[in-house]
């Protein structure tokens, strides 16, 4: 039985300024993978995330969620971007960034109401920050943070989540609480795609990964495809691996 595929990626070229900052890509990511996206600066792995979510549009190349546009799948996806692309100043609680997350199921007119309220603390409580539901969100940590928007993320009850650096810049038991949730969100079923810096965790935290260097050097399983001759091709340096299976 072949796996259902969550997103396909066929033929696609992005370039800032006639430079190709992607090239060529073709990526197929199965349905429920808690997939990594690792490979050095300038790579393309925000850009990717960016063209999937129809933010940046490529010069060639297509997009599918589950067989369609992402304009026609919109609802059955999730973000959490980069911490450093966002106005932490914007004077607004942590309860009410949440809430946010329930705007895209009630439309333009319908305003959030007790059902939307009830998920946003249930998020809250969920990712640890049920107390912290009034403070203004430019008062918190950065680690703090991370975790509202992943709640945010959380209420949208997506099939598929893309997330980018969540790690960056949060503490240890931050980290060990969002990966946790991520793992969660797996095993429910759902996919999940993170852009990863941290080699050393690729193994630990994640089932599927995909290398990338402007263009994609290889994409699979974990246990199958992180190793030295991929790291190799990816970073451009000899890289030693120690990848212990469960």
């Amino acid at each position: 039985m072949e796996d259902k595929i969550a997103i396909a990626i066929d033929d696609l070229t992005v370039a800032y300024n006639y430079k190709p900052v992607l090239w060529d890509i073709d990526l197929q990511i199965p349905e429920g993978v808690l997939m990594a996206i690792v490979g050095p600066n300038g790579a393309g792995k925000s850009t990717l995330l960016k063209s999937i979510l129809d933010i940046i549009k490529p010069l060639a190349g297509s997009v599918t969620v589950y067989g369609k546009p992402y304009k026609k799948q919109r609802h059955l996806v999730a973000y959490v971007p980069q911490k450093g692309s966002v106005d932490w100043d914007f004077p607004t609680t942590a309860l009410d960034v949440v809430m946010m997350g329930t705007y895209g199921s009630l439309g333009w007119i319908k305003r959030p109401g007790k059902a939307e309220k009830k998920l946003a603390l249930e998020a809250l409580e969920k990712v640890g920050m049920l107390t912290f539901q009034d403070r203004q969100i430019s008062q918190l940590s950065g680690g703090q943070q991370q975790r509202i928007f992943l709640a945010r993320a959380l209420v949208q009850n997506a099939a598929i989540y893309f997330m980018d650096e969540p790690f960056q810049g949060v503490d240890a038991t931050t980290e060990k609480a969002i990966i946790q949730i991520l793992k969660e969100l797996r095993k429910a079923g759902k996919t999940v795609v993170v852009v990863h810096h941290d080699l050393q965790t690729v193994p630990e935290y994640f089932d599927w990964v995909t290398f990338l260097n402007v263009k994609k050097i290889a994409t699979g399983p974990v246990a199958q495809i992180f190793n030295d001759d991929n790291l190799t091709k990816t970073y451009g340096i000899n890289y030693k691996t120690s990848i212990v299976e469960e």
